[in-house]
């Protein structure tokens, strides 16, 4: 949103450097992330009711989109990367909106899994 907001004052380096740095930052909690399941595992949920229900749609929805928005980042930056501005703004109306539902259902997802309902 700090991006957008920068390029709509024409702050174009300020948000350039916004965005590869939340490029940087997302990618190496994304490889840290996987580094982390493949070492640990899964872990159960353990609430029960409507809880479980709503986590589910939230993990089942985050995931599908996790796995989308990994191209449509990689499209937005290379057509920010190699000046196709009107492409670039085009696929970034789509990008943003998903990158910030994934960002904020992952956050979600992990305080229900190991705040609210940890494993025993």
């Amino acid at each position: 949103v700090i991006g957008y907001i920068l390029i709509k004052q024409g702050k174009a380096k300020a948000h350039q450097v916004c965005m590869t740095s939340a490029l940087c930052t997302s990618s190496l909690f994304l490889i840290s992330y996987l580094i982390y399941h493949y070492n640990v595992g899964s872990t159960k949920f353990t609430g029960q009711g409507i809880v479980r229900n709503i986590y589910f749609a939230v993990l089942i929805s985050h995931t599908v989109l996790a796995v989308v928005i990994v191209p449509l980042i990689i499209a937005t930056f290379y057509r920010a990367w190699t000046d196709q501005l009107a492409k670039h703004m085009k696929v970034a109306k789509i990008t943003l909106p998903l990158w910030l539902y994934v960002s904020v259902t992952g956050v979600i997802v992990y305080l229900m899994l190991y705040h609210l309902y940890p494993s025993r």
